[in-house]
């Protein structure tokens, strides 16, 4: 218990270290964490470290997915759940087949391990692209598909590798049966997961408490995504249903004081939950070594050029022609714009495995329902291995750049200038229907007239702030900033003034820790307009989520 503890705090260490590298190198912390985990188990003397399946299956993938589902607009979702679907169903299930039939024909695989292969490896993951394209500025629609991909494509290779390793297991596969079970765990996911939406949104509601309601928070994925998981299903789609729901109705019914403490909250719990992921999935290295070593290097270099070249073009060969060919070959299909080539390339070439495909491979039974040794298992821990690698070292590595060399990155600037003249606007027609509130009160009640004025001169400092943020002139941003300096310098004046009194005795540390919260989130919102002026102003998708926690 100790050595683990010990273990853990070491990986921690390794993952802050690793980020403050990659954030001084302009790098993507991802790829560095994976390359830091290899070296790691590389090591000499260090034990071999296998990851359990259950742990990323049981405990990592549902608080990951339920606050993906949290962050991602239920509205913008739904416009584009068509290609949701087309990617995070057809892909999949034409991916799996396209490796199936590339292990069969060119490495003598049998049908049905090949399958189980491909339906390990076919399910992009959600966590390591965005968090290398996040930064990007990708246009919202392309975001808003890659995120909905990720958030149902594991449901749907989750059910295809349980039938698959069934088929191995006993030998025989029904299609029919493996439809209706598909169909009825869909509708029966969809349902439990809105049911515990709804219960914990009222519960929480109910108590009113920040600690107890984070508490809940933090328990709603894994009763999302334990039942159905325990009774045959995956659970996914469950956990995306709770978090969709509760994006779309918890603004109404979660208190001010709990989203902020949310924020902080799960902004840190997924970073941890990232920074292990990738960081596990290098510490991989040393415990597949061992598997291979009586295999042929060669014929596994081979196996692993060839799954991986079929995992990335299958993608692109699924992605274009459904684009395309539907507005070629049926006449009202031409009504609706194409969507530009750049984007569907963006989107094929951003299909980076991660560690639920090496969780899935690790979790293939050791022997049959026949008793016998579970064919290929080692190669097929191994193959998925490199596919990941690949998909993650090359496809993460050049997803910046391809993006850069494409312009997609510009359309996705020109989008936010227009969200931001949007997000303007609405600033001001709520302050402007504050001032009109504000007015009614004073006609209707006998508001003192310095209670009045005090209001009045709030109103119009709000109001200023939005002028200064619609400013776009150099002598003007630079007087906002002069602005925002200052404010910081009186702040920090505050600040040493409130410890001199501490120190001093004559002030308590309650009263220390009430004011000091207040001049925190003055200087968070500080921050936070000086991030928005340096281009930085999409908030990491979990600190989205956080805010409707």
């Amino acid at each position: 218990m100790l050595a683990g503890l010990q273990i853990l705090v070491f990986l921690l260490a390794v993952v802050a270290a690793v980020a403050f590298v990659a954030s001084r190198l302009g790098l993507a912390s991802p790829i560095l964490l994976v390359a830091a985990g290899v070296a790691i188990a590389m090591a000499p003397g260090v034990p071999p470290l296998v990851l359990e399946p259950e742990f990323i299956l049981l405990l990592v993938l549902p608080p990951v997915i339920y606050i993906s589902a949290i962050a991602m607009s239920w509205r913008e979702f739904q416009f584009n759940l068509q290609p949701i679907l087309v990617l995070a169903i057809g892909c999949v299930v034409f991916t799996t087949i396209a490796v199936s039939a590339a292990t069969n024909w060119l490495l003598g695989w049998p049908w049905a391990v090949g399958f189980v292969l491909g339906a390990i490896v076919s399910p992009p993951d959600v966590l390591a692209p965005l968090a290398i394209a996040r930064r990007m500025r990708l246009p919202r629609r392309i975001r808003v598909i890659l995120e909905g991909e990720g958030l149902a494509n594991d449901a749907t290779a989750l059910v295809l590798y349980r039938f698959a390793v069934a088929a191995v297991s006993v030998g025989s596969f029904s299609l029919a049966q493996a439809g209706e079970t598909f169909t009825i765990i869909i509708v029966s996911e969809i349902v439990w997961g809105v049911g515990v939406g709804w219960t914990m949104l009222r519960l929480r509601r109910f108590m009113r408490d920040p600690r107890i309601e984070i508490t809940l928070s933090l328990i709603t994925p894994f009763l999302a995504y334990w039942p159905p998981e325990h009774l045959g299903g995956s659970g996914v789609i469950a956990t995306v249903a709770t978090g969709l729901y509760i994006s779309w109705n918890g603004p109404r019914l979660i208190s001010a004081a709990t989203r902020l403490q949310g924020v902080f909250f799960w902004d840190f719990f997924i970073y941890l939950i990232e920074g292990l992921v990738f960081l596990f999935t290098g510490l991989q290295a040393q415990a597949l070594f061992a598997r291979i070593q009586n295999h042929s290097l060669y014929d596994l270099a081979a196996s692993a050029a060839l799954v991986s070249l079929v995992v990335i073009v299958a993608r692109f060969i699924w992605i274009f022609p459904h684009a395309y060919l539907p507005r070629w070959l049926i006449p009202r299909a031409r009504r609706q714009p194409a969507p530009p080539w750049q984007g569907l390339f963006i989107i094929s070439f951003t299909g980076v495995r991660g560690i639920v495909s090496l969780a899935t491979a690790l979790a293939i039974p050791i022997t049959t329902a026949r008793g016998e040794p579970f064919p290929y298992r080692d190669s097929i821990f191994f193959l998925a291995f490199c596919v990941v690698m690949v998909t993650l070292v090359f496809q993460g590595a050049m997803l910046p750049w391809v993006i850069r060399k494409l312009g997609v990155s510009k359309a996705g600037m020109e989008e936010r200038l227009l969200d931001r003249a949007e997000e303007i606007q609405a600033r001001r027609s709520a302050v402007e229907a504050s001032t009109a509130r504000l007015a009614a009160l004073v006609a209707e009640q006998d508001v003192p007239e310095e209670a009045t004025l005090s209001f009045q001169a709030q109103q119009d400092y709000f109001l200023s702030r939005i002028r200064m943020k619609c400013d776009i002139e150099e002598e003007r941003r630079a007087l906002t900033e002069l602005h925002d300096e200052i404010e910081l310098e009186l702040i920090a004046a505050e600040r040493d003034a409130i410890n001199g009194m501490l120190r001093e005795g004559k002030l308590t540390d309650e009263a220390r820790r009430r004011i000091e919260r207040e001049l925190d989130l003055r200087e968070a919102d500080v921050l936070n307009r000086r991030k928005e002026r340096l281009g930085q102003g999409d908030a990491p998708r979990q600190e989205r989520g956080a805010r409707e926690m």
